[in-house]
């Protein structure tokens, strides 16, 4: 079992920044990627950001290509997901996911950010 607990949440004026992270623990030895995923009120979730914890390859989103930049420390079992020039369309739950081998997710519970105008 994987646990993840999301913080760094909170509210910001926009063009403002946050610093996501995502502490994962329990049996974390197979766990091949992360990522961040956001959901705004009334829409589906949609995928931020996502990194090969072996690599630290990473992918993004067009929407915060940029603006976020994601990153782990391996370490603390810790995924970040740093956002600069924040804009109110970034207003949503920021969820961390991960993946473990072979093919089974895990979700935390997410982390709210409100950008305000």
């Amino acid at each position: 079992q994987v646990q993840l607990v999301e913080s760094g949440g909170g509210l910001v004026q926009a063009g403002g920044s946050l610093r996501l992270s995502c502490a994962a623990s329990g049996r974390t030895f197979n766990i091949d990627t992360m990522g961040w995923f956001r959901q705004a009120p009334g829409k589906e979730r949609e995928f931020v950001a996502a990194i090969t914890w072996s690599t630290g390859r990473a992918h993004y989103a067009d929407s915060v290509k940029g603006r976020f930049t994601i990153s782990k420390d391996n370490a603390k079992n810790t995924l970040y997901l740093q956002m600069n020039s924040l804009k109110p369309e970034d207003t949503a739950i920021y969820y961390c996911k991960a993946r473990q081998l072979p093919s089974y997710d895990y979700w935390g519970q997410g982390t709210q950010v409100t950008v305000s105008s």
